[in-house]
């Protein structure tokens, strides 16, 4: 994606049956296979029989967790990749984070954000809670706290009813490991079984699975409350009215393309969606393109569809993360050089038709057009895999207020001249409701159909629900 959206995290957790055997060198290579959801921080949280060992810091996770830092005992261990689109941007916000209450240590990690989390914020610091960082994910961790005095299956029960909004966690405690997912399972998480040992695996995508070696068995339901323990792994019945309304984001942009989510196929899904464009309008072009990497799926889509043969133009800098930011113009025009290298050869004197994913804001996809021109490119067909991104997202997609959105500020004429381009075209959304079939997904950044309540300015909340 030209704008870079970002989601707010990844999050693993790693229960070995051998109590002679780290987890922590597990959920390490997983956080690896899960560093595209979060490139701020990283952290591992180890579970030596109880006692709860806790690394993080700020970078990627292979700069976090250098030399001896993967000397954490215990079975079992959670950990988290991070990018933040709630509270402050330091250490002390990166997760997991860990504290001692009634029923032993805790430790927590949260992909997702909560809608209530300033109401929730002050109610537990008028009960006398002490908060050490900005991020809402403590105020979970306060709640299941506060409310486990009878275990802990009915702190985290207590928590979900309080708790409004997206969230996946991982937490460990005791002698357990337990996944929740929200009872709209806006985001995903998987369950998945260690081959070459007892063993089990939670994690945000299947990718981090196969990165391990481990066996997919199924997802988290939404509401659902997953333990595993000695005695192996078992199921909490969703306490409350569950309703999957997965963040459709997930598939166009987000997960990895090798990732099946919700037993959806990831590069099928693009590919898909590629295809669905190709047959909206018929443009006479010599090469189809795609801007990396998350765009590609939908251009070998587009190009099979419309017999117009797929090229590479731009290539992707791997060793830049997507948060590369700088602060002005000139600067900016720089790194989208250094981010984006092109091929000459399949630029130049042709007509181009341009895959991204989407558009959000539209600047750097604004550049990434001017830098096609310089190289010689005749023509310049921009296509979204996408419809207009016309609402905000608080469910933790990083988009921006509705007056930053290219589609809200400007008319499709606008955008076409804003960007440069001969002409821009985005999925529509009729076409991304067959890609997606039953209407199972959260598609509020497109419709504005929230599956819940949300704030909007002045403290008023939303509840133009699907």
């Amino acid at each position: 994606m030209a704008d870079e959206l970002h989601e707010e995290c990844g999050v693993i957790g790693i229960y070995r049956m051998d109590e002679t055997r780290n987890a922590a060198p597990l959920v390490y290579y997983g956080l690896y296979a899960l560093q595209h959801r979060g490139q701020e921080s990283a952290g591992i949280a180890a579970n030596n029989h109880g006692s709860i060992e806790l690394r993080k810091g700020l970078g990627l996770v292979g700069e976090v967790f250098r030399g001896d830092a993967l000397n954490l005992a215990g079975n079992i261990a959670i950990g988290h990749v991070r990018y933040s689109t709630a509270g402050d941007q330091s250490v002390r916000s990166a997760q997991p984070l860990a504290a001692i209450c009634r029923l032993g240590e805790l430790a927590l990690a949260h992909n997702g954000n909560l809608v209530n989390a300033e109401s929730l914020r002050e109610m537990l610091t008028d009960e006398g809670a002490i908060f050490h960082s900005t991020t809402d994910s403590e105020s979970i961790l306060n709640l299941i706290c506060q409310h486990g005095t009878r275990g802990i299956e009915s702190g985290i029960r207590n928590a979900m009813s309080l708790i409004k909004g997206a969230y996946v966690l991982v937490l460990t405690i005791g002698d357990k490991l337990i996944g929740v997912r929200d009872p709209y399972g806006l985001h995903p998480m998987c369950i998945g079984k260690l081959t070459k040992e007892e063993g089990y695996v939670l994690a945000s995508e299947t990718c981090a699975l196969e990165a391990l070696d481990a066996e997919f068995v199924r997802d988290v339901q939404p509401g659902e409350i997953v333990i595993i323990d000695r005695e192996g792994l078992h199921a909490l019945e969703p306490s409350h009215l569950s309703r999957k309304n997965l963040c459709v984001f997930e598939l166009v942009y987000f997960a990895r393309p090798d990732s099946i989510v919700d037993g959806v196929s990831v590069y099928d899904f693009r590919r898909r969606c590629g295809m669905k464009l190709a047959g909206q309008r018929k443009i006479d072009a010599d090469v189809v393109m795609a801007v990396p990497d998350s765009g590609i799926p939908a251009a070998i889509g587009y190009a099979e569809a419309s017999g117009i043969p797929y090229g590479e133009g731009l290539i992707k800098n791997k060793y830049m993360g997507r948060t590369f930011i700088l602060p002005d113009q000139e600067q900016r025009d720089a790194a989208v050089r250094i981010k984006l290298a092109t091929i000459k050869h399949n630029i130049e004197g042709k007509r181009l038709v341009l895959i991204d994913d989407s558009i959000v804001r539209g600047t750097t996809l604004r550049r990434i057009v001017k830098l096609l021109r310089d190289e010689g490119a005749k023509e310049i067909h921009v296509c979204a895999a996408s419809p207009e991104v016309r609402y905000s997202c608080y469910f933790g997609i990083d988009t921006p207020h509705r007056e930053k959105l290219i589609a809200v500020q400007k008319s499709p004429e606008e955008i076409c001249e804003y960007l440069g381009a001969d002409s821009v075209t985005y999925l529509s959304e009729e076409s991304l409701r067959d890609v997606c079939g039953e209407d199972l997904y959260c598609k509020a950044c497109f419709d504005g159909k929230y599956p819940m309540e949300v704030p909007v300015s002045g403290g008023e909340v939303s509840d133009n629900r699907a």
